[in-house]
């Protein structure tokens, strides 16, 4: 979804191509080549990576608002079963304006809980099947509460220092990307693609194995 353009019609293109394409081998995403400012954008000024020693940055910024980002998710999280044993990978939430905060807090709340792999999936189905709101405090609150957590607990998390301090850093991440829509991702502090510039979410993922032995490579 587009930073200014949060289009309903152009999530649904996205994510039914997304669903559609078939996930192509490793060896497949090697032996295309792949253009940058076509398929992807080097960042002109690249992003300390936060990957451990021998393993390459990937980053995945998403919304759990967003519809296209909801399709992804099945894709994706496949995906990172069978990716290169050597990709650190994570999801950073955005925020393209304040309003996106709240759902920032959840995530890194739920992930400061150690719930994050228990209900992170169930967030987004609760918002895109469910058709329940969270976007406000008291909707997540009371959400969280039917989810069998520790509604109190969570509270004292999702406005904790440390949760704050992960939002800012998410927004620093986002900024420093140059991240226009969602889902797109980030690689080793180098490089951005998104769905709109490698044509599908699918491809999205061949590009991100291209640049990560690109950077493997030094």
């Amino acid at each position: 979804m587009k930073r200014r353009e949060f289009s309903l019609s152009t999530a649904s293109a996205v994510a039914a191509s997304a669903l559609t394409l078939p996930m192509a081998p490793a060896a497949l995403a090697q032996a295309r080549q792949f253009k940058e400012g076509k398929d992807y954008k080097r960042l002109d000024k690249p992003v300390a990576p936060e990957a451990p020693a021998g393993k390459v940055d990937v980053i995945e910024f998403f919304w759990y608002s967003c519809p296209h980002c909801n399709a992804f998710e099945p894709t994706l999280d496949a995906w990172v079963k069978t990716a290169p044993k050597d990709l650190a990978i994570r999801r950073v939430p955005v925020a393209f304006n304040a309003s996106f905060v709240p759902q920032q807090k959840l995530y890194y709340a739920l992930e400061g809980m150690g719930k994050l792999d228990d209900v992170h999936v169930k967030v987004f189905r609760a918002i895109h099947v469910e058709k329940q709101k969270l976007a406000k405090d008291d909707e997540i609150f009371a959400w969280i509460g039917k989810q069998g957590l520790d509604v109190a607990k969570f509270k004292e998390v999702y406005n904790s220092f440390s949760v704050s301090n992960q939002v800012r850093r998410a927004s620093q991440l986002q900024d420093a990307y140059g991240v226009e829509g969602v889902p797109s991702m980030g690689v080793a502090g180098k490089y951005y693609t998104d769905g709109t510039m490698a044509g599908s979410m699918q491809t999205v993922l061949q590009v991100v194995e291209s640049l990560a032995a690109t950077a493997r490579k030094g």
